[in-house]
């Protein structure tokens, strides 16, 4: 089956045909074609990995292009990264369908929101199934597209149709590195595929200056779709959209985009030390910046994104610092807990008729068991509590830090991990515990088509992790078939003790202070009023943004507006007038008297033999 693989995101592209010409009639009906084709391509993606664990990477193309002694293909590939892949997408996205099936069913638009849906998964899995860096490009950009479609879904609302620009303008700044970066490695080695690539790099075809140029400019494109510092501000706002959405797309698919393509291109950045430093750099502080802004958010869904951010962050750091498998692990289990705390978040807003302010919370224990239920155990797998998936997944990428001997990189990746048990929990114990404080109580747990995703996902959350165990290293031994990546760290018991230690010490914060509310955060946003307002304002990058940016461009675009209009318009209608003008003066010289003819006839044949006597110096 393994040579079918091409049928997995055919299948969603199919639900999207069908919804396009059909989904004005099928309405709510629309739902059961998307989740077939997710189904379906899920199935398939389990048959595909299973055949791939006991066989050899599968690779068909055609020849799509040819010019010169170059030759550009088209086709798709199945390797130990991308079938792995295929089962997070296809897992996450069909559980997304089902859960959006109560989620939107009010919705009068839901034929288009599912049709927008298998438009995305089509794109996702032709991107992970790409056999070179071009085809792999062109479905980049078609996932970009599917971003701003389902993030300005409600496009009536103001805050949705800027956010939907935001996240397409600025991706835009990281896809134009990552396209320059095509141009430069094409016109330096010949090929845009994988094989080759490498090949003509580690054989020294290609200077080492130019292959870190290359991959910093891929990098770019890794930086923009998965919100690294600086272009991480388009994330939080991406909240806007339906929040199945951010489940799939911002937390679990498309932002992973980024760091699989680092993964992809992992033998290019490791021939380049300054590369996989400027990795290992920007994906430190983004964790570290992002994590902090979660300290003091309010919105349910915002702390989510910046947690997502920082993660995201996590797996870069991993990368940058040789941990290639700790980097696609934690890709793998964030993938499922963090749709899960999504998914979770999105059953409490539709039970709170849309409320997302988590001082408006509380109490929710006794009311929604299985969404609490589910959330906790999310929580406290992103917090890394054992033996859950982000417990084995966090302590990997410690190892893989503390291996690289950067003890800057090891006490921010600490802090950090610090800070997301703590802000977790903050979340965790306002909304869920205590007294309900909001103003629409809550109708009570919601259909099992919102409750079972929560639940399948609980259980990959706490089993994901023993794929990659000490006592087993399962996925490691597959991700590292036919690749010369080095080796790879793991972590001795004193780091295994202190990840243990910084989950159960954030946690415990954050019980002291929301739970049983013996520490006052207010005490300690009173002694620390500036630093809450950097945090609360998210260190003004927005602002810094609109400053230096935004507001320049607009400036620049009304000069020369001004200059279209009162220059090049201004020349073009002055042209208009004067022949519009000379046109009726002439006109009225027409007036059918012979003598007039005759008259200017004589003054203009003198004219021009005036002329031609000056030319010749007649008169000179």
């Amino acid at each position: 089956m393994i040579q079918n693989a091409w049928l997995i995101p055919v299948f969603p592209l199919i639900a999207f045909i069908i919804l396009l010409f059909f989904g004005n009639a099928l309405k709510e009906k629309s739902s059961y074609v998307g989740i077939t084709a997710m189904a379906l391509s899920f199935i398939l993606s389990v048959i595909v990995l299973v055949e791939r664990i006991g066989g050899e990477t599968y690779t068909f193309t055609l020849n799509w292009i040819t010019f010169g002694d170059s030759t550009i293909t088209m086709g798709y590939e199945v390797t130990p990264l991308n079938a792995m892949m295929l089962i997070v997408v296809t897992v996450v996205s069909l559980l997304v369908h089902i859960f959006s099936r109560e989620y939107m069913h009010e919705d009068k638009r839901i034929n288009v929101f599912y049709s927008y849906l298998g438009l995305f998964s089509f794109s996702m899995l032709g991107l992970i199934l790409s056999p070179n860096i071009l085809q792999l490009f062109i479905f980049w950009e078609l996932v970009g597209l599917c971003s701003f479609l389902l993030v300005g879904f409600w496009y009536f609302k103001p805050e949705a149709a800027a956010a939907a620009k935001k996240a397409f303008l600025t991706t835009r700044i990281g896809d134009v590195g990552l396209l320059i970066g095509l141009v430069l490695l094409f016109n330096a080695t010949g090929s845009f595929e994988y094989g080759a690539i490498f090949s003509a790099v580690e054989a020294g075809l290609v200077n080492d200056t130019m292959v870190t140029i290359i991959a910093i400019c891929i990098f770019l494109g890794a930086v923009g779709k998965s919100a690294q510092f600086p272009l991480h501000v388009w994330l939080p706002d991406a909240m806007e959209g339906p929040t199945p959405v951010s489940a799939l797309i911002h937390a679990a698919t498309m932002v992973a985009a980024g760091v699989y393509l680092v993964g992809v291109m992992y033998p290019l950045f490791l021939v380049s030390s300054t590369a996989m430093t400027i990795v290992a750099y920007t994906g430190a502080i983004t964790a570290f910046f992002a994590g902090t802004i979660a300290l003091v958010n309010t919105d349910i869904k915002r702390i989510l994104a910046y947690s997502t951010v920082s993660q995201l962050g996590f797996m870069m750091l991993a990368l940058g610092t040789g941990g290639y498998v700790a980097g696609l692990f934690h890709l793998t289990t964030h993938a499922f807990f963090k749709a899960l705390l999504f998914l979770g978040a999105g059953s409490v807003i539709f039970a709170l008729h849309h409320r997302q302010d988590i001082r408006k919370m509380g109490g929710l224990w006794g009311r929604m068991k299985w969404t609490s239920i589910t959330f906790l155990i999310g929580a406290l797998a992103i917090a890394g509590v054992p033996p859950l998936a982000g417990f084995w997944s966090k302590e990997v990428i410690l190892a893989a830090v503390w291996s690289n001997g950067d003890m800057f990189l090891f006490i921010l990746a600490v802090i950090t991990a610090l800070m997301t048990a703590f802000y977790m929990f903050r979340l965790f114990f306002k909304a869920f515990t205590g007294e309900f404080r909001g103003d629409h109580e809550p109708h009570g747990e919601n259909s099992k088509l919102m409750t079972v995703p929560l639940a399948v996902l609980a259980f990959l959350a706490i089993v994901a992790g023993f794929v990659n165990t000490p006592f087993g290293f399962y996925l490691e031994d597959f991700l590292l078939q036919g690749l010369n990546v080095g080796y790879q760290a793991h972590g001795e018991m004193w780091l295994v003790g202190l990840s243990i230690g910084i989950a159960v010490v954030g946690i415990g914060l954050a019980y002291l202070m929301y739970g049983k509310k013996v520490i006052s955060s207010e005490a300690i946003r009173s002694k620390v009023p500036a630093v809450h307002k950097l945090l609360l304002n998210k260190y003004y990058m927005d602002e810094l943004y609109q400053k230096v940016f935004v507001q320049p461009t607009v400036a620049i675009g009304k000069f020369f507006w001004e200059v279209d209009k009162g220059v090049v318009d201004g020349i073009v209608n002055f042209v208009g007038r004067a022949t519009r003008l000379s046109g009726r003066t002439f006109a009225k010289r027409h007036d059918g008297q012979l003598q007039t003819y005759g008259l200017v006839t004589l003054i203009g044949g003198i004219a021009v033999i005036a002329v031609a006597f000056v030319l010749r110096g007649y008169f000179g």
